[in-house]
């Protein structure tokens, strides 16, 4: 079959713009196969992956896989990676994970909006990726990898304790909100402050604060790199 690559116990079927993992696939490898790679594909659903019940290892990078992803039950999988699909609602995927991968220790999520880094948006920075990664560990305990990083004992033990808590919930803008809400020409100086004619000195406040995550120096340097 083009596109098939099998070594042992090892099937990869990479790059053939497939939106469904073929029949013959699991027909023919389904049996044997430990360790699947599908990525670059254009796959949406998983139906037809029940036929490899001995998955170890299961490789879906940059396909469209969403939320309503279903796994099979796969009680050998120990390492999974989802990097660069369409996977929004993380808490929804690690619930399901919990229920169908028992063995999984490596997992990888990069390029997903549900993973929150400079790789999907660069508003977010590494202390958006630490609550990230602690919610994961909080629902997923006995991961070993987290997109490519170890998990470390100060990381198990701060989801234990406040893990639960590290969902974060975003609002979605509504639109009438937007709408009815008046246009004002802001400025951090009092009025008076603005007459040409005027000298004199005004202490006024500004309603911007910042942080510095943005600058050049804190973007590239971290913690513990000094």
């Amino acid at each position: 079959m083009a596109g098939l690559v099998v070594s042992g116990v090892q099937v990869s079927y990479i790059g053939q713009d497939c939106r469904e993992i073929p029949e013959h696939l699991g027909r023919d490898c389904g049996h044997f196969a430990k360790r699947l790679d599908l990525s670059f594909n254009l796959l949406r659903s998983l139906e037809g992956l029940s036929a490899f019940g001995s998955l170890e290892e299961l490789i879906l990078d940059n396909n469209l896989l969403g939320d309503d992803l279903v796994l099979p039950g796969l009680p050998r999988l120990h390492t999974l990676t989802l990097n660069k699909n369409q996977i929004t609602d993380l808490e929804c995927l690690l619930d399901h994970l919990a229920e169908v991968t028992p063995a999984l220790e490596y997992l990888s999520l990069l390029g997903n909006v549900a993973c929150p880094n400079e790789l999907v948006s660069l508003e977010k920075d590494e202390e958006d990726y630490k609550r990230y990664r602690c919610f994961v560990l909080h629902k997923l305990p006995n991961l070993k990898f987290l997109d490519a990083r170890k998990v470390t004992k100060q990381e198990r033990e701060e989801a234990l304790v406040r893990g639960a808590f590290m969902k974060v919930v975003k609002p979605k803008a509504s639109s009438d909100s937007v709408a009815a809400s008046p246009k004002s020409h802001y400025t951090p100086l009092p009025s008076a402050s603005r007459e040409l004619t005027s000298h004199r000195g005004i202490l006024g406040k500004c309603r911007y604060v910042y942080y510095g995550k943005n600058s050049e120096g804190n973007r590239f340097i971290r913690d513990d790199q000094l």
